[in-house]
């Protein structure tokens, strides 16, 4: 059964897209990390972003191509996050969000 009772219903914000910092090129810019929405949890660069439908075809060339270089794309991900030093500044800039 399903309790309706408002008053003890949690009162939890729902937070729809969070201010972040994130790499566009070699520089850092304030992006948008989705919090609800087909995009929860990703960043984008406008929180409208996050209510958009989904281009089925753009998901499928992806998942696609992560199948054929997945592990590559996460070597070379790791070794920037690594090396890069707009990348630590990210890593530094976003622990308190």
């Amino acid at each position: 059964m399903i309790n309706t009772d408002m008053k003890s219903a949690k009162k939890t914000p729902i937070i729809e897209a969070q201010m972040v910092w994130a790499r566009k090129g070699n520089t850092l810019t304030r992006k948008y990390r989705c919090g609800v929405g087909h995009r929860a949890g990703r960043v984008v660069s406008n929180p409208s972003q996050c209510f958009k439908p989904i281009d089925i075809k753009k998901r499928m060339v992806l998942a696609r191509t992560k199948a054929r270089l997945g592990s590559k794309l996460t070597k070379k991900a790791q070794k920037t996050k690594k090396l890069n030093p707009v990348s630590k500044a990210i890593k530094r800039l976003n622990k308190g969000v």
